[in-house]
């Protein structure tokens, strides 16, 4: 009858040979062995066998009986098990009989006795022992089973412990992207920011161009209206005495045969569009004769024309009556434009006048006359000025109105005093072209006991003798309305 294997409950064994005829089968761990029983009786005699192979093992010439020795683990589970798994084989009958034993050495010491029999080899016990050796190949497979799941467990737990930097790595990569991702809020924020500011911009860039297409659209029509209408041509025929004598020169600077359309005060070049101060011709309409002038842009609105300026007493004002009628000085400085310019401009319509002041404290203030105009020379350019406001006090008007224009050399005590010419009454509350004395107070001595003789505005400092830094009139249609686009 075959045997069938034993189960797969036993641990790492090893064989060694050891006295004549036994074999002794050690446990190679430390276990503590199982209790023993004694050797049974009748086993006084032992047969030696040789190790022999499995497959053709060698035949016993006389074996009265046959004595196994095993050394097995302490495990009496195990050992219970295989006793039972011996005697299911036959292990009873061909085996003979057996038992166990403890060993001081921590080993479990079995012994079998087999029957003797004649002339035969003893095949029982070489199944007992291939049973065993069995056993012993099974445990050794286990244990090389349990090397390698250590080794699997040991790579097992390294590998997690990669896993868990690779967690932490990519914690740590979340915070960082959380930061990122703030950073990159805020800087989505600022150029949405910055995208409104460009519109609001682009569309005021618009308005703009919009604004400046309009005003060329404008002066394109008032070319074509001056193409239309041409005749305003300005041919040089002696040369403007308020210019120097290169400028004058130039065609354009002094009388015209043809006059027909051109403008006749500054208003007029304002309202065709010109809106920058600086020197323009015009052709006064009673005269009919084109004068160079000083045009004021700017000033509340613009379109005044200048006719007297100071400004740093590089020009002397001390002149006779024919400069003052034909005008003086420069007009890029200080000058007096004539009083024959003035009787033309101030005569062709309904005229304002506006004085600037400015002291030597910088401080500045106005007055501005509703009415000025003076008349001809025939009337010695008598003065009408009234109508008064502003945020100097009256010296001019209300002393000055109604006289006649006085020089030096016309034999008048007040201007020969003044050093001047001007409108005097018995002197003058105002003397706008009087000496220029740098500082503001002064005193006559230099020119003798007569009186003051400064650029004086008497309710300025309640004096005569306080003379001003800066001084501008200059004229314009009492009807003029500034407009905000040409």
């Amino acid at each position: 009858m075959e045997r069938s294997p034993p189960p797969e409950t036993g641990r790492g064994w090893g064989r060694r040979r050891s006295g004549a005829g036994v074999f002794q089968l050690a446990r190679l761990s430390s276990d503590p062995p199982p209790l023993s029983r004694p050797r049974p009786a009748g086993t006084d005699r032992v047969a030696t066998m040789p190790p022999l192979p499995s497959t053709r093992p060698p035949r016993w010439s006389t074996c009265s009986f046959c004595l196994l020795i095993v050394l097995l683990p302490r495990a009496e589970a195990e050992v219970d098990h295989l006793n039972a798994t011996l005697q299911r084989s036959g292990g009873g009958s061909q085996c003979g009989d057996y038992s166990n034993q403890m060993m001081e050495d921590g080993m479990c010491r079995l012994v079998a006795t087999l029957p003797q029999l004649d002339e035969q080899r003893c095949p029982d016990m070489f199944r007992c022992t291939d049973e065993v050796s069995y056993w012993l190949h099974e445990n050794e497979e286990r244990k090389q089973q349990v090397e390698v799941l250590k080794e699997t467990i040991s790579e097992l737990q390294e590998e997690l412990r990669s896993h868990r930097h690779r967690i932490k790595a990519l914690e740590l990569q979340g915070e960082d992207g959380g930061h990122f991702n703030l950073s990159r809020h805020r800087r989505f924020r600022e150029l949405e920011e910055r995208y409104a500011e460009a519109t609001a911009l682009l569309h005021l860039q618009g308005t703009l161009i919009l604004d400046l297409q309009n005003q060329l659209h404008n002066l394109t029509l008032l070319v074509e209206e001056v193409k239309r209408n041409p005749g305003c041509s300005v041919d040089a025929a002696r040369p403007n005495p308020l210019l120097s004598a290169q400028e004058g020169l130039h065609p354009g600077t002094g009388e015209t045969q043809h006059v027909r359309n051109c403008p006749i005060d500054c208003a007029s070049i304002y309202y065709n569009g010109v809106r920058r101060s600086g020197l323009y011709t015009v052709v006064p309409s009673l005269a009919g004769m084109p004068v160079q002038v000083y045009c004021d842009m700017d000033v509340d609105g613009g379109g005044w024309t200048v006719i007297q300026r100071r400004l740093d007493g590089s020009v002397s004002f001390d002149r006779n009556w024919r400069d003052y009628r034909d005008g003086f000085g420069d007009l890029h400085s200080e000058f007096w434009l004539g009083n024959d310019h003035i009787h033309h401009l101030s005569v062709q319509g309904d005229y304002s006048l506006r004085i600037d002041m400015e002291d030597w404290g910088h401080k500045h203030k106005h007055a501005l006359y509703q009415s000025f105009h003076v008349e001809d020379e025939e009337h010695q350019y008598r003065l009408h000025v009234s109508g008064f406001s502003g945020s100097a006090q009256d010296s001019f008007s209300w002393y000055h109105d109604k006289q006649s224009f006085s020089t030096p050399d016309s034999g008048n005590i007040c201007a020969e005093i003044s050093h001047s010419g001007w409108w005097y009454n018995q002197c003058f509350y105002a003397n706008l072209n009087g000496v220029y004395y740098r500082g503001g107070h002064y005193t006559p001595k230099s020119r003798g006991p007569l009186g003051p003789d400064g650029i004086v505005w008497y309710s300025w400092r309640d004096s005569d003798y306080y003379s001003l830094r800066k001084v501008s009139m200059m004229i314009r249609p009492r009807s003029f309305r500034a407009h905000l686009s040409p």
